[in-house]
């Protein structure tokens, strides 16, 4: 019996490269993402590279009550029963609070981390039965360190660093690990889209002079998902080709 995954924000950036590194590991994969044309198309490619019967795709808005419960009823009709849910799904916004619109602020927040909450209700109650799972939340470095222009983005991410070890607390006594994946500035068609010279100016950045690409956030999911890590919860794991350590001091001669 092969492991069923859900991922969410499935059809591009670090939700693709995962969808496609648990696909390529043999387990089942249930894609979802607000994105329903995309992801049809995403969906299509991949399940003729892929046997059909072992990938699916739900269109879903991920902040909704509604749409979280028929992507959970979607799943289980295409799948058995599910192993791992990867909340991906998430959305950055700038400004500092006195910018920000209400509106904003609120998107962001039921985005990134409502999503987490709705996505536990709907898949942890047969994780519980069968005493064995595990989710994988994508947090960031900017929810482990403050970023100038970014508040309600560092609020978001910053709730999420600590949702992951009140859920690693109350689901361990039933075999479920829960741990984050917090990426740096990933190579994603939206990092992408900005100028070389900013791009340029992040990768200099960094002590390693690179910058992480989808992959490698991927091969941490699937690790943090699998039996593998398997003394592993709770915690938030940077994959930022080293951003987040360094303290801000000026070099001393």
């Amino acid at each position: 019996m092969n492991n069923t995954v859900v991922i969410t924000g499935s059809v591009s950036g670090i939700g693709l490269s995962a969808s496609k590194q648990f696909l390529s590991n043999g387990w089942n994969v249930m894609m979802a993402d607000f994105n329903g044309s995309l992801g049809e198309q995403v969906y299509q490619e991949l399940s003729k590279q892929y046997t059909p019967e072992r990938v699916a795709f739900q269109q879903c808005d991920v902040s909704s009550t509604e749409s979280v419960d028929n992507l959970a009823q979607a799943t289980h009709r295409a799948f058995d029963h599910v192993d791992s849910v990867i909340n991906n799904a998430g959305i950055f916004a700038k400004g500092a609070v006195h910018e920000l619109d209400e509106s904003t602020w609120d998107r962001v927040m039921a985005t990134d981390v409502k999503s987490i909450f709705l996505t536990t209700k709907a898949f942890v109650p047969e994780m519980m039965e069968r005493k064995s799972g595990t989710i994988v939340n994508t947090s960031s470095i900017s929810g482990l360190q403050g970023d100038y222009n970014m508040a309600v983005y560092n609020a978001a991410k910053g709730a999420v660093v600590n949702l992951v070890r009140a859920m690693a607390l109350d689901y361990g006594a039933y075999g479920i690990r829960v741990n984050n994946v917090n990426p740096g500035p990933t190579l994603t068609p939206m990092f992408n889209s900005n100028p070389q010279s900013v791009i340029d100016e992040f990768t200099q950045a960094s002590p390693l002079g690179r910058l992480v690409h989808p992959e490698d956030i991927a091969r941490t999911m699937y690790f943090l998902a699998s039996d593998e890590s398997s003394p592993i919860t709770g915690e938030n794991i940077p994959v930022s080709a080293g951003f987040e350590i360094y303290s801000g001091q000026p070099v001393q001669r």
